[in-house]
């Protein structure tokens, strides 16, 4: 297998507090690669390290067989933040289109680009609403959207289904699905076991440091548990 994403010995300083400790991760192309953690236990920091938005107070990061931050690889990589980073002002379509035209997409491939994304999302209705009027699931969605308009290699989603509905949750991780097997490499962060179950692979966040790597069933093997929540518990207890 190719490696999509390796990270070494990083370790990440903010003033004084140490928010990353000694994080080594790999991630093979073709993957979906989850990082499962409560809030605040760094999942965010190494999404922005490895995305070239911060560089390590320590260690290596490397993307596509290239040291970040890089702003060429950037044009390979989707991206969507936790925040959502959106022009209220704008309508859904406006949006859409804004950001196909910084990935230097041409207008036929624009107007084919901005389809699929917003179909996928379910926002073909909402796409001349200004984004000020949508909920904070619709923005959830449309930034999902933004992220896979270049139809990039790799598909980075902090926190992506948070404030989505159950039934929109099911045909995204379909499509996440459908982008492995089409050889896309997909790093998603959540809090939700039932999704992390849905990952070929995991890496378990606490406290700025990994607790344990392996794939649910390895894991579930490895600790003699049922469930990946009784799973992070005897980890996290067993790093303390």
């Amino acid at each position: 297998m190719t490696t999509a994403i390796e990270v070494q010995q990083v370790n990440m300083t903010l003033g004084k507090k140490q928010v990353l400790s000694n994080i080594n991760l790999s991630v093979e192309q073709g993957q979906i690669f989850g990082l499962i953690g409560p809030s605040g236990s760094g999942k965010t920091t190494l999404i922005k390290l490895i995305v070239g938005m911060h560089r390590p107070s320590q260690g290596d990061i490397t993307v596509l067989n290239t040291k970040v931050p890089n702003l060429n690889i950037l044009q390979r990589l989707g991206y969507m933040a936790q925040s959502d980073a959106l022009y209220p002002e704008l309508t859904g379509k406006e949006n859409l289109a804004f950001f196909a035209s910084l990935f230097g997409l041409n207008r036929e491939s624009q107007k084919e680009r901005i389809h699929y994304a917003a179909s996928l999302v379910a926002l073909n209705d909402d796409l001349g609403k200004k984004v000020s009027a949508y909920s904070g699931g619709m923005k959830r969605r449309l930034s999902l959207a933004i992220a896979l308009l270049q139809d990039p290699e790799i598909l980075i989603l902090d926190e992506p289904t948070v404030g989505i509905d159950p039934e929109l949750r099911v045909s995204i991780w379909d499509e996440l699905y459908r982008l492995k097997n089409s050889g896309k490499t997909i790093l998603v962060t959540t809090h939700v076991m039932d999704e992390a179950e849905k990952c070929d692979g995991l890496a378990m966040v606490r406290d700025g440091k990994i607790l344990t790597t392996g794939s649910p069933a390895q894991l579930k093997e490895q600790y003699g548990m049922n469930s990946l929540e009784e799973v992070f518990l005897l980890a996290g207890r067993a790093k303390s």
